[in-house]
């Protein structure tokens, strides 16, 4: 018996770990967190003007054709490493380091092929156009970004570029609290501002 009783000691505390811990304590979590930040414990979903779900606003998306070419009217997401790009199931980074060949060959490419579309000189391409996010799902750019798309999508919607730099002004979030991070623009949330308000001539 007594060889017998801590394994019967063992097992009646993993099942009781396993219910409480395992099935008590996120069910109850997941009830708080309806009640007090129902918005958020739904996955923070976006809806489009007809009340479609189309996103997250904690999760990138690409505006890209079936071939993969930028969507001239629409602002454009950072590069994805994230499975097939923003692949949620396949969360990552590409791991390389600052100085893989892979690495700064594909930064180059991107580099040139951003400045073709966006008209600017390579100089002028921020940081977070050509390098993908640790997660590879950042539903964010930075202003910086945003603002050399602008002339692109004001001609693909046929109005001046002051009215689509005013609507990334109005969609650029500041610093959390005022002084951590930088300033962050929504992809997701821009464009669907963009549709409401300069409707594609698409």
């Amino acid at each position: 018996m007594s060889f017998v009783r801590p394994y019967a000691v063992a097992l009646r505390f993993t099942l009781l770990s396993t219910v409480v811990l395992g099935l008590g304590y996120p069910l109850v979590i997941t009830g708080v967190s309806a009640v007090i930040a129902p918005e958020r414990s739904a996955g923070s979903l976006v809806e489009n003007a007809d009340g479609e779900v189309v996103g997250s606003r904690l999760i990138g998306q690409s505006f890209t054709d079936s071939d993969g070419a930028a969507l001239p009217d629409y602002v454009q997401s950072r590069p994805s490493a994230a499975g097939d790009s923003y692949d949620a199931s396949a969360s990552s980074g590409s791991n390389l380091g600052p100085e893989n060949p892979d690495l700064v060959a594909a930064i180059e490419e991107r580099r040139a092929a951003i400045a073709e579309l966006e008209g600017v000189a390579v100089e002028e391409i921020p940081a977070d156009a050509v390098t993908t996010s640790s997660s590879g799902l950042d539903p964010h750019i930075s202003p910086e970004y945003a603002a050399i798309q602008v002339e692109r999508v004001a001609e693909a919607r046929g109005v001046e570029p002051d009215v689509v730099r005013a609507v990334v002004e109005q969609h650029t979030d500041g610093r959390g609290l005022g002084f951590l991070g930088e300033p962050t623009v929504n992809v997701l949330e821009l464009n669907l501002a963009l549709d409401a308000e300069v409707p594609s001539r698409s």
